[in-house]
């Protein structure tokens, strides 16, 4: 029913205004249509053609048409009734907010004498808007021993509507303790406050709630519901004080960002927390809030964004001040935006011809331009000129439109190409102005260098690619004419590890194609960087460039190569040791290789190839090491012979192979006798080894003699002492009988370490032999030293009995050390 009742009233409204917009007479000044709101599309505002004196058909013959002013087009005309009509929905409160009247202006003009009519068409509001709360909850604290009278300010209510569709009244659901109040305040909005008319009680009811309806003027009456929960606290006080119910202010628009304002600043003569205040806003639209930001603690107000005198000159801001417990106190703050000169006046072109004939007569309009300056008072008057020297001049036409005239005639024998500069300026302190060039017969001018879609490209490019393949295209785009706008390529000189770069690109310089001159191979080089150059065949030419990477991507075209074991240079077979008595598990050795590819093409695998005894050895895949796989038995034979394979992940995969030689022994003798039985190619390096050799095992063994020599000098020595001593009869009662060596013992001992080397001219034969020592024969028993001997030493060197065995002890370590030394020599 209520939407049935606003329809009817809509209908009236629209042929009332219908009537009362074509209430205008030819010759009257300005035309003035007036039209409500929300019109549907090709809605009908005047007769344009009919105030204009004009037959409709005139309208299209004579070029009549809007010119609007620097607004979007909401009306077109209707060539076949001469109306003027709407060219869509019309809201008034978009286009003028809250401002009344609403009235948007723009000029009719008529081409063919380009004579301009201003026209200005009133939208009038209509109860399209029901008010409506910016929160539908709001919750208030009151303290529970408020004065009675006391305000509470509550959230604003928003309605765009104007006059009497505008916000009207409040009303508050029944309550015995709140009513609801708008303070009147000529200078801005109302807003309700709620008003405490019965003393509250937080013990018996701690929490009230509200519903508040706010309701407009219109026909019908529109509203809108808002829940209130008032929430009642213990007593404090003191509430928040603001030095000042309002703060007014006025800033320049260029502030930079991040300067203070102003500062707002509220007292609580409360102590401790109660005194605590912060601020915040309240009742700020979502802009003011991007614009502004507040300091909570300190009450600062700085800008948050750059202000704009022409976007908006004033600004009202409430802002709250709340102690801990929740009292509060509000005020207002008003901020002017002064305007500063910060905008150049602009040129708009409306209509005219861009060349001019020499024939043409003086007075003739070339062009007709606007000027508009989005600043006010003086900064936003403007003036317009032009040189004298030029056959051109200005004359005014209506707002601030000018028309460009002849004043003279033109001679193109003398001058074929006139650049007007037309010079906008504007009366602001310190004054902005800024130029038009007006081209009467331009021709082109090569002003525009060729253009690449990127700024680098890259390209991949396996290797071993043929010679002569092209790899890519480059294309540059010049947006000139003719001659301007033919584009050529080159590469820029450039070496590549000292060669010239042509040497391995090659640039076709008609179609931006390039070839490649050479094969390229990763190994060598991964990528090449080139600048490729555009030039037009401009007069001058305009040029530009962009690099280009060409990256070579890995192929398998190289086998891995074995780093370890590397085969001797006399090219015997390498030789690894292994212990007959090691455990499945043992390394023996391991074979170390690598790939000159990269990525998946150098990843290497190892495998058994082929073994002399087979489920004896296993390599790791990726390790390359060669272990026992299990324990070694007196049936294997001494010489295992190994071929391991190792092989990339490459497409197709490359492998190489090397072959070992294992020794398997359980001592050094059996080492070296195993050793000499394979069989080493004669070579003359050999015979230098057999050299060191001979030379190593003489020097040990003269070591070896002079220690023997010296060992029987002491001998000898005490020898002759004990047969002194027996001459005089100066054996000492009670000695016993021989407990040490004599010349016989140490005959045994030395014959029970001596050694044998056999070396043969070319020292393919070469064999040591190590005896083994025999203790028994050495060593001097406990017995031996109770029975009496031929030769007899004094009795008390039978006391040195155990300093002999370590010595004895010594011996056998040193020749230990000595054959471990031959065999060294002997492998190596």
């Amino acid at each position: 029913m209520v939407a049935l009742q606003r329809r009817r009233h809509y209908s009236v409204l629209v042929l009332l205004f219908m009537l009362l917009g074509t209430l205008w007479e030819p010759g009257a000044g300005q035309i003035h249509y007036s039209i409500p709101e929300e019109l549907d599309k090709v809605s009908f505002v005047g007769n344009i053609a009919k105030d204009l004196g004009l037959e409709p058909r005139e309208l299209a013959d004579r070029g009549v048409r809007i010119v609007p002013r620097g607004r979007t087009q909401l009306f077109s005309l209707n060539p076949r009734s001469g109306s003027l009509v709407t060219a869509g929905r019309i809201d008034r409160e978009e286009l003028c907010a809250q401002s009344e009247p609403c009235l948007v202006s723009f000029n009719i003009l008529v081409e063919d004498k380009l004579n301009l009519y201003p026209v200005e068409v009133e939208i009038v509001d209509i109860n399209d808007n029901a008010p409506r709360f910016l929160r539908e909850e709001l919750e208030v604290k009151i303290i529970e021993n408020a004065a009675l009278s006391s305000r509470f300010p509550l959230m604003e209510v928003y309605d765009p509507d104007v006059g009497v569709n505008s916000l009207q009244g409040f009303k508050l659901s029944g309550n015995s303790h709140f009513s609801v109040e708008v303070p009147s305040e000529a200078d801005g909005p109302k807003y309700p406050e709620l008003v405490l008319e019965r003393a509250l009680d937080r013990e018996r009811e701690a929490i009230h709630r509200l519903v508040l309806t706010a309701m407009d003027g219109g026909d019908p009456v529109l509203s809108g519901v808002a829940r209130i929960l008032v929430t009642v606290l213990d007593a404090n006080d003191n509430a928040p004080v603001f030095t000042q119910s309002v703060y007014r202010v006025s800033v320049p628009e260029n502030l930079p960002v991040g300067t203070p304002v102003l500062s707002v600043n509220a007292r609580d003569q409360d102590e401790g927390a109660h005194a605590e205040v912060t601020y915040s806003f309240v009742r700020i639209t979502e802009k003011i809030s991007k614009t502004f930001c507040l300091n909570v603690l300190t009450g600062e107000i700085s800008t948050s964004a750059n202000l704009d005198y022409e976007d908006s000159s004033f600004y009202e801001l409430d802002v709250e001040a709340r102690d801990r417990p929740g009292l509060q106190d509000r005020a207002k703050v008003l901020i002017s935006i002064l305007d500063v000169n910060d905008n150049v006046p602009e040129v708009v072109v409306t209509s005219g011809s861009r060349s001019v004939a020499e024939s043409t007569l003086p007075g003739t309009v070339i062009v007709l331009f606007q000027v508009y300056d989005r600043d006010s008072g003086l900064n936003g008057l403007v003036t317009c000129s032009i040189s004298r020297s030029l056959p051109f001049e200005l004359e005014k036409s209506v707002d601030n439109y000018y028309r460009l005239v002849t004043n003279t005639v033109l001679d193109r024998e003398q001058v074929s190409l006139y650049n007007i500069t037309v010079t906008a300026t504007d009366k602001g302190m310190p004054s902005l102005s800024t130029e038009m060039l007006i081209s009467l017969n331009v021709a082109d001018v090569n002003d525009n260098p060729p253009a690449f879609p990127h700024t680098s490209y890259s390209v991949y490019i396996p290797e071993n690619n043929p010679r002569g393949a092209s790899i890519f295209s480059v294309t540059a785009h010049d947006p000139d004419s003719h001659e301007n706008a033919q584009v050529t390529y080159s590469l820029a000189e450039d070496t590549i590890q000292g060669v010239p770069l042509s040497s391995y690109i090659s640039l076709n310089s008609d179609t931006g194609v390039l070839y490649a001159l050479h094969s390229f191979d990763c190994e060598q080089f991964r990528d090449l960087q080139l600048r490729v150059i555009a030039s037009d065949s401009g007069d001058p030419p305009l040029s530009s460039n962009v690099s280009l990477s060409i990256f070579v991507l890995d192929q398998n075209d190289n086998t891995p190569e074995i780093l370890y074991p590397a085969f001797p240079t006399d090219g015997s077979t390498g030789v690894e040791l292994a212990p007959r008595s090691a455990e499945p598990g043992y390394l023996v050795t391991k074979v170390v290789a690598v790939d000159r590819d990269s990525g998946q093409n150098a990843w290497l695998s190892y495998r058994l190839l082929k073994a002399s005894e087979p489920g004896l050895f296993a390599v790791g895949l990726h390790t390359g090491e060669v272990r026992t796989a299990r324990a070694l038995l007196d049936r294997d034979a001494p010489k295992q012979s190994l071929v391991v394979a190792v092989q990339d992940h490459g497409q197709p995969p490359l492998s190489a192979t090397v072959t070992l030689t294992v020794a398997v022994a359980d001592s050094l003798p059996d080492v070296l006798a195993d050793l000499g039985s394979l069989e080493v190619p004669h070579d003359s390096d050999a015979s230098g080894l057999t050299l060191y050799l001979v030379v190593a095992v003489a020097a040990v063994s003269c070591v070896f003699l002079a220690f023997v020599i010296v060992l029987l000098a002491l001998r000898l020595r005490r020898w002759h002492r004990s047969h002194v001593l027996q001459a005089s009869g100066g054996v000492p009662a009670g000695l016993p009988a021989s407990h040490f060596v004599g010349m016989d013992g140490v005959r045994a001992f030395l014959k029970t370490y001596s050694h044998e080397v056999s070396l043969t001219a070319d020292s393919r034969g070469s064999h040591v032999i190590f005896p083994q020592p025999n203790y028994a024969d050495t060593l001097i028993s406990q017995e031996s030293c109770e029975k009496s001997e031929p030769l007899l030493i004094q009795e008390y060197f039978c006391k040195e009995q155990d300093s002999l065995v370590q010595v004895r002890l010594l011996l056998l370590l040193f020749l230990f050390e000595q054959e471990k030394l031959k065999f060294s020599l002997i492998s190596a």
